[in-house]
Formats: C-alpha cells, sequence, structure tokens
C-alpha cells in the first residue's frame, strides 16, 4: 500500500466516525515558546486541549507535518529521520479510551483498510504507580479486540515473560505515560501498538526461532531496541492534571491524542524494514544513487532525510541564519553538502534532490509548489557558501587533527576557529573529530562562543524538549500584543509586511516579520505610538468561525493552508486588526497595558525581528 493511500485511507476512516478533517499546521508552532518546530500533531491544537472550542467540533483527525532533531545523530538507520508526517485522531472532551482502542484495532486489523495481521501486533500499556493506577481498562478493551480475531491477549508479568499467549506488556512512566513536558499540565497514560517485523512466521514476543538470536536480543519484548518490534500508533489518554505541589488530579476534559507514524507504517505495509526503501524516500534514494560516484547506505539516507526536511522547512518560510530555526535548517543542509561530497555528489546536487521533493510531496503539500523557486534558490545560496569554505575548512581541520598539540582532544578554541572563520557547526567539528577518535572540548567551545555574544545553544536545545504552551494571563496579554504589532507594522511599513515567527514568554514577546531594511527610529516610534493608541480606546476583542475562504474575503491575514475546507477563528480587534488565529486573548484592548518596543534586529535576509513588553 502506497503512502497516499494510506493517508486517504486513515483520513477516510475518521471522516466515517464522524470526525472533521483539518488542515497540517505550519512547522513553525504559532504560539508557542517551547520548541523550535511543531514536533507532534498535538502542538497547534494545545488550546483546544486546554479547553477552549475548536471550530470543527469534539472529533478532528488530519496528517500533520512534524520535525524532531533530538535524534540527528541516528539518522543513517533503517528507522530515524527528522522530518515525518504524523496521523491523528483527536477527541476533544468526546469520546474515550474505549471507542480510540476500537478504531485502531478496527483500521489497522481490516481488510477494508490497512489488513495487517492482528497475530503480529502486540500493544502496551501503563503499569501503575503512585500517581495512578494501573489502566486495566485499556488491558480489557485491548482483549476484548484480539478476542474477536480468535486470539490470546494475555498480560506479561514482566518484559521477559515468554508464556505462550502473551500479547500486553506494562511499562512505567517512561514508556508508557504522556506528559506533561512541563512542570504541570494535562498528561495520563497511554496505551502502544507495536507489530512484529520477525521473518519466519510469527511467535510469542519473547519466543526465538532458529536464527533469530543472531539478528534480535536473547529476550525480545515491544520496547526492546533489537529492532523486531515497530512501534506504528500511539494512543494518549489525558486524564489527569498534574499539580504544581505534584499531584494527580482528574480533568473535567478528558481529551483522546493519537499519532500514527506514517513512515513506519508504510515500511509495515510494504514489506520493508528500511523507511528509506519505502515509496517515500524512494525517488529520493534513487536520484541521490544516480548522482554518487562513491555509494554508501548511511551517507545516502543522510542526505535524503536531510534534503528532505529543509525543504520543509523552507515551504514554511524559515531562512537559514545562526539563530534558532534557521539555525538548525542551515546545520540540515550543510550536513546534507557534506555527506553529499562523500557520496561524490557534484555541485547543485540539493536544487536536483529539492526538485525530486516538491515533485514527491508537492500534491499532498501545496506550499511546497507555490513556494519552489524560492526554495530552490535558498538551497542553492546555501550550497554554495558552504562549499566555498568547506574546502579551506577541512584542510584547516586535517592540520589540527594532524598537529602535535592535538593528539587525543581538540580544544574549543580551536573548534570555535573551524565555525567562526569556516563556518563548521560544532556537530561537524564532533563528527569529524570523532571518525579520527579524537575528542572536542565541547564546553570550551560554548565558553568562546558565549564571549563572542552569538547565540546560544543550550536556549535552543531547551527548546526541543517541546511541551505545552504557557497559557498564563501575561502570554495571553503578550498574545493580543503581537496582532496589534502586526497590524501597526502593516499601516507604517506596508501589506508586504507578514508574520514568520513569534515567540512569547511571560516577560516578553518577540515578533519576526517580513521587511527588507532596518527600521528607523522614527517607524519604531509610529509603531509604538499606534499600539498604544489601540490599547488607550479600549477596543473590544472578538471571534468568528468561518471558512478560509470567507476569512479572506474578509480581509483577515494568517496563514491559509486549509485543503479540506474547514472552520477557522477569525479574531478582530476593533477595526484595527483581523486575523486567523487560535487565540488565547484579552477581551478587551486595556487589558493588554503598555506596549514598550525594546530591541529591533536583522534574523535573516528579509526578515527583521522585534523584541517587546508590555506593563
Amino acid at each position: 500500500m502506497k503512502a497516499d493511500e494510506i493517508r486517504r485511507k486513515f483520513l477516510q476512516f475518521f471522516e466515517s466516525k464522524g470526525h472533521a478533517i483539518i488542515a497540517s499546521a505550519s512547522l513553525v508552532p504559532e504560539n508557542d515558546p517551547t520548541v523550535l518546530f511543531t514536533t507532534a500533531g498535538m502542538h497547534p491544537l494545545v488550546p483546544y486541549l486546554l479547553g477552549q472550542k475548536h471550530p470543527a467540533g469534539t472529533r478532528l483527525a488530519n496528517v500533520q507535518k512534524c520535525v524532531r532533531v533530538q535524534d540527528i545523530d541516528e539518522v543513517g538507520d533503517n528507522r530515524h529521520d527528522t522530518f515525518f508526517e504524523m496521523l491523528g485522531n483527536w477527541s476533544l472532551g468526546d469520546y474515550f479510551k474505549k471507542e480510540a482502542i476500537e478504531w485502531s484495532f478496527e483500521f489497522f486489523s481490516d481488510k477494508k483498510w490497512l489488513g495487517l495481521d492482528p497475530a503480529r501486533v502486540y500493544v502496551t500499556i501503563f503499569e501503575g504507580d503512585n500517581d495512578a493506577p494501573r489502566d486495566d481498562e485499556s488491558i480489557r478493551i485491548w482483549q476484548e479486540q484480539f478476542k474477536k480475531a480468535n486470539i490470546a491477549a494475555g498480560l506479561a508479568e514482566n518484559i521477559n515473560d515468554r508464556t505462550e499467549g502473551v500479547r500486553i506488556y506494562a511499562y512505567g512512566k517512561d514508556k508508557n505515560w504522556w506528559g506533561p513536558a512541563g512542570q504541570t499540565g494535562p498528561c495520563g497514560p497511554d496505551t502502544e501498538m507495536f507489530y512484529d517485523m520477525k521473518p519466519g512466521g510469527v511467535g510469542t514476543a519473547g519466543h526465538l526461532h532458529e536464527g533469530d538470536e543472531e539478528r534480535y536480543g536473547q529476550f525480545c519484548h515491544p520496547n526492546c531496541d533489537c529492532g523486531r518490534f515497530i512501534e506504528f500508533w500511539n494512543d494518549v489518554f489525558m486524564e489527569y492534571n498534574k499539580t504544581a505541589d505534584g499531584a494527580y488530579d482528574p480533568l473535567k476534559q478528558k481529551n483522546v491524542d493519537t499519532g500514527m507514524g506514517l513512515e513506519r507504517t508504510a515500511m509495515i505495509l510494504q514489506n520493508k524494514n528500511d523507511i528509506f526503501a519505502t515509496d517515500l524516500f524512494q525517488p529520493i534514494m534513487e536520484t541521490i544513487q544516480k548522482n554518487s560516484s562513491s555509494y554508501d547506505m548511511r551517507s545516502a539516507r543522510i542526505v535524503a532525510d536531510h534534503i528532505r526536511t529543509a525543504v520543509f522547512i523552507l515551504g514554511d518560510r524559515v531562512t537559514p541564519s545562526n539563530v534558532e530555526r534557521g539555525y538548525v535548517l542551515r546545520r540540515l543542509i550543510r550536513r546534507a553538502v557534506r555527506f553529499g561530497q562523500k557520496l561524490g555528489m557534484i555541485k547543485d546536487f540539493t536544487v536536483k534532490l529539492t526538485d525530486v521533493v516538491v515533485s514527491k510531496y508537492g500534491a499532498e503539500y501545496p506550499e511546497l509548489q507555490h513556494h519552489h523557486h524560492d526554495i530552490v534558490s535558498a538551497m542553492r545560496d546555501e550550497e554554495e557558501k558552504f562549499i566555498k569554505t568547506l574546502a579551506r575548512g577541512l584542510k584547516e581541520f586535517e592540520r589540527l587533527a594532524q598537529s602535535d598539540r592535538v593528539t587525543e582532544r581538540l580544544s574549543g578554541e580551536d573548534a570555535f576557529t573551524l565555525f567562526s572563520t569556516y563556518g563548521f557547526p560544532l556537530e561537524m567539528t564532533v563528527e569529524m573529530a570523532k571518525e579520527r577518535r579524537i575528542e572536542v572540548d565541547e564546553k570550551g567551545f560554548w565558553e568562546e562562543f558565549q564571549k563572542h555574544q552569538d547565540i546560544s545553544r543550550v536556549g535552543t536545545e531547551k527548546k526541543f524538549k517541546g511541551g505545552l504552551a504557557d497559557h498564563s494571563w501575561e502570554t495571553t496579554r503578550l498574545h493580543t500584543a503581537t496582532h496589534l504589532l502586526q497590524a501597526a507594522l502593516r499601516k507604517v511599513l506596508g501589506n508586504h509586511v507578514l508574520q514568520k515567527g513569534s515567540n512569547i514568554t511571560a516577560e516578553r514577546l518577540r515578533f519576526d516579520f517580513s521587511h527588507p531594511a532596518k527600521l528607523t527610529n522614527e517607524e519604531i516610534k509610529k509603531v509604538e505610538d499606534l499600539v498604544n493608541d489601540a490599547i488607550r480606546r479600549d477596543l473590544a476583542v472578538s471571534w468568528q468561525e468561518m471558512s478560509y475562504d470567507e476569512a479572506k474575503a474578509a480581509g483577515a491575514i494568517g496563514l491559509f493552508a486549509s485543503r479540506y475546507g474547514e472552520k477557522v477563528k477569525v479574531y478582530s480587534v476593533g477595526d484595527f486588526s483581523k486575523e486567523v488565529c487560535g487565540g488565547p486573548h484579552v477581551s478587551h484592548t486595556a487589558e493588554v497595558g503598555g506596549l514598550k518596543i525594546v530591541k529591533e534586529e536583522a534574523v535573516s535576509a528579509g526578515i527583521r525581528r522585534l523584541k517587546a513588553t508590555v506593563s
């Protein structure tokens, strides 16, 4: 079954169960300061998981594009990638465990849908602790489902239980509990589905057939790392709220949040043991192989993954830079260039691969086609810039690696020189040094880094940990202020100004926008005055539900990415501002307080940034 059919069937199935089909959100989170990218399907739905009414109702489903770079060093094996598509369905205070598990079983096992052999599916549940009991309800529901297929589904006594008929395994919070990502917030147990990839027949988890000992671990279970079991779906049951004192209180609105990884599901359904062998990657991998003079699988996988991810990030209007999202994007492209050169690929190979990615994904994600020219231009520019410094940088690295003062350790100062002079990200220096069994003084590198007042990698890494956005009163005021700020910027600078990202904490807002030049002091004052005048007029903040077409016709600004015609919220601030947004907002502008712009700076070519506070 091809990936396009998996996507289509998933949406059709949940539409038949009363779910509204919503579009994928941008990879750039609208109002979550804890992450650089959308890392899960739930991120765009945070306000609604916390109780706000969603315009499309209480049952939702979609295919969400996601980026995670925590495991970037693992890319190159058969199952890790940095961009992925997450098929998800949500219940916002509607159905709960019974329906979620029953529908999961129906979708993956029924021949009308995915038609997986349920005898090769194993599931895990939360084992219980002092905070919450064992998830016996999920155990019972799973046993009922497997019984319909005449399959015994006993609960394992422990992870090494090899008793015939054992199919359900219990784990603690580290495996079968979702959230909260921060100190407090919604959380709860989850149940995960694993497919047995073992060749040569089906047997009880833990049971090894002859010849399996070399390929798989001696005591195999669903969550071991030997590769026999592939997790392909996860049903999260948000039924608790963790409080500041560490208590787990039952939630009034219990939610379901599920995620099925498209790449892994395609791997299973296409009978592959490698996501890069699926139809999602094959055109990219074939192009790499055709254009390589010294092909090796790990390098090819890295190039394929990184270019695919970079194309999607560029498609959401992020540009390469040395800060935050732009830093991640630049790192991905430069790492792809380095491994492309190891494969013997010639100049502009990133452009060839960009064209392949857009051709493969453009129908599903039209923003890639719409911005194809800009994506190609940015990719070519970044490749050319890096190639110019790469040769000199590699020569300098080799000189350092072979010098008498570098035997087993490269100093932080030398690593920083490679970064500042030759454009080598620290990760690349560490990677090349590791190949030569040389350690790098990373702490010393960051000490040098801070001396030069560049980005804070520590702050960036914290954001990769993810989590629910802060929806406190302070951030709500600041969020409304970003609407006022964008409207004021458009009035002062022109309608070419559009939001390119925002980051809101309890202390300040940061707003990125399109504009080709540094703002003058007079322009900054005009913007500030317009915002504060809107605040003084105490304009009412209201919202309406309407279709995307109606929102466009009404003059609302925002990301118009709908392909399914769902309704959206349009927030109006008097006659001053009108935007597509999920909230939250104050009810009147006087609640925002006075706005003060504290900094204006460049982010990248054509993108400026304002930092502001409210009092």
